[in-house]
């Protein structure tokens, strides 16, 4: 949930695309102060910014903390394979492309107007190995083979809420199953006070994953204001210190919780499931002005 910038701003040639999607009205806003870069918005809300001449850059503050978990997944420049629930304008996989190379990925993006403009207006390298589903993040999920994944990441959002279907115990039975032993899992998750939305999701992946981590802005974690929080979950011990140190090293620094701190800070919340979940709440208009 990055900051908006405005429509109306042109440089050069470059020109706003705007376009009606199965999810709302899309905008591709250029921006002025580099060459090739691009703003996504979806009906008003900020979902993805993408630098076609520089696809490591990460302009948004938890597209930042996202890369950092990307980072840590294993050694740097080593291929992995990854899955991105939710595409926007591919700004993670095109990241996991230009960091480590010779990676294979899928994104699972259900708006299949959206999948094509992107590929339309912001092409992918023709050499990078990712391949498109446009069908809804679970039922892509179900298709991923066995231990395929070293790291999925969900950034799903409909009407700038995530889904409840995927906010579920049952859900992320789905995603360990896609996982190799020693995978990552890493959520970006929207709430506002009181975090309950948070605190759930936190006692749903520790329902399933022995090893948690959460990075935000402190003034989300103390609930006072809405914003992004990402969650990191996997079996094996947490890269914490590096990943605190990059967090806390950003232009907005971020905290990261782990461990005793992160169990209190889930203050008894209980796991999601199928049956009583709800979709993540809507963050209020004054995030996007």
């Amino acid at each position: 949930m990055g900051r908006s910038r405005n429509p109306r701003r042109e440089r050069g040639a470059a020109e706003a695309v705007v376009e009606q999607v199965d999810g709302g009205l899309a905008e591709l806003i250029p921006d002025r102060e580099r060459a090739r870069g691009w703003t996504l918005l979806i009906d008003g809300a900020p979902q993805s910014y993408v630098d076609l001449d520089d696809p490591a850059y990460l302009s948004f503050e938890y597209q930042r903390r996202l890369g950092h978990v990307i980072d840590l997944a294993a050694p740097a420049g080593k291929p992995i394979h990854a899955v991105h629930l939710g595409g926007g304008a591919f700004t993670l996989a095109r990241y996991v492309a230009a960091t480590r190379p010779r990676s294979t990925q899928q994104i699972v993006e259900r708006d299949a107007a959206l999948v094509q403009l992107v590929r339309r207006a912001l092409p992918l390298d023709a050499g990078a190995r990712i391949r498109v589903r446009s069908v809804d993040a679970r039922a892509g999920l179900a298709k991923v083979p066995d231990g395929w994944a070293d790291l999925i990441v969900a950034d799903v959002f409909s009407g700038a809420r995530t889904p409840a279907h995927l906010t579920s115990t049952e859900f992320l039975d789905e995603v360990r199953r896609a996982l190799k032993p020693g995978g990552l899992y890493a959520a970006n998750l929207a709430d506002g006070p009181p975090l309950a939305h948070v605190r759930g999701q936190i006692a749903t992946a520790a329902a399933r994953f022995g090893e948690l981590a959460l990075v935000a802005d402190p003034t989300v974690l103390r609930g006072k204001r809405f914003g992004n929080a990402v969650l990191v979950a996997g079996d094996l011990p947490l890269p914490v210190a590096e990943l605190t140190r990059r967090a806390a090293s950003d232009p907005h620094p971020g905290r990261v919780e782990h461990g005793r701190a992160l169990t209190d800070f889930t203050g008894g919340a209980l796991p999601v499931t199928d049956a009583a979940a709800v979709a993540s709440p809507a963050p209020p208009p004054s995030v996007f002005r």
